[in-house]
């Protein structure tokens, strides 16, 4: 029988105990914790700082059994395993969500926030909480969300201006808006799940696409599409999410101290992306990468307007997307 790299984490996150000097004990409450990238990214990096402070605040309570790129699947696979229940944490971008949850493609329309600190007072708000209740009633328990960074188009050549990328095939997160969005300029979205993309764009399937600085180099995306347009055009917003029905056998207390591991983890991954990004651009500078400045902002923007336009009627009208454009 083929054991695949699936089957082997599967099958390592089964064991009930730990051995030590031949002697089992118990471990806590097992947590099968998915992610996308590598023990150097920020993605499994927040994961390890939240498994160490749980083992200073509630030791012996739980047991994460972090599963690192993306050996459970990419993000529709992994939501759709804590939904199952096969997978009780991650962390998720709201586009991949956007699917049980419509609403939250608010947090993706284009050149809506200004800078990650406008994003953070926006979920801090009314919209948070709100948000956070759509994500449970459709099993995801959201203690936090956090920021991947900005969204920047990557290609193999300098698709500076809205009117160079008319008749690329772009990659695109499943999402409506996104397709929308690049529809709306003229190319042809094609969704393909994040591990499936370097093979993708080096084999033609697909020109282009779109991710932060920090993935770009993650998935070594910059090796066949060594440049990357700053566009900017959507600030990353993620969740750190919880199977329901994991997070509602916990007790009160444990629930608790999740809530606070995860809530100094949260601010541990903004630090560490920040960093990552700075370090992913010059590594790929330094293997051949390129970064260009887009061009024709303004045309970028009137683009993004059509989409606010288009998504208004579901997300609320334009008054509460305007709103929260011009909110401090």
């Amino acid at each position: 029988m083929l054991i695949t790299r699936r089957h082997f984490a599967a099958g390592s996150l089964a064991a009930p105990a730990i051995l030590n000097g031949g002697l089992a004990f118990a471990a806590g409450r097992p947590m099968t914790v998915a992610s996308l990238l590598g023990e150097d990214k920020p993605e499994t990096r927040v994961w390890r700082r939240i498994a160490e402070i749980l083992a200073s605040t509630a030791p012996g309570r739980f047991d994460l059994r972090i599963v690192p790129n993306a050996a459970l699947g990419g993000e529709k696979e992994v939501a759709e395993g804590l939904r199952l229940g096969s997978i009780q944490a991650a962390l998720s971008t709201v586009s991949s969500l956007s699917g049980w949850v419509p609403a939250g493609q608010i947090l993706d329309l284009p050149f809506l926030f200004r800078d990650r600190g406008h994003l953070a007072r926006v979920l801090a708000g009314p919209l948070g909480v709100e948000l956070r209740k759509l994500y449970e009633a459709q099993g995801f328990v959201v203690p936090g969300f956090i920021n991947y960074g900005a969204r920047h188009l990557l290609a193999k050549e300098p698709l500076t201006t809205p009117a160079s990328v008319k008749g690329k095939r772009i990659r695109v997160i499943q999402s409506p808006l996104h397709t929308a969005l690049w529809s709306g300029f003229g190319a042809f979205p094609t969704p393909i799940p994040i591990p499936e993309t370097y093979n993708a764009l080096k084999t033609g399937v697909v020109d282009c696409m779109d991710l932060t600085k920090s993935a770009y180099v993650g998935f070594r995306l910059h090796e066949v599409v060594p440049v990357l347009i700053e566009t900017g055009h959507i600030w990353a917003s993620g969740v750190v999410m919880f199977a329901a029905p994991f997070w509602k056998a916990l007790t009160q207390q444990d629930r608790e101290a999740l809530t606070a591991a995860v809530t100094e983890g949260i601010a541990y991954f903004d630090e560490l992306m920040r960093a990552d990004e700075e370090a992913s651009m010059a590594r790929a500078k330094a293997e051949g990468g390129k970064v260009v400045p887009a061009e024709n902002r303004q045309g970028w923007q009137d683009g993004a307007r059509k989409v606010w336009e288009g998504f208004a009627p579901q997300l609320g009208g334009m008054s509460g997307i305007e709103a929260i454009a011009q909110s401090a």
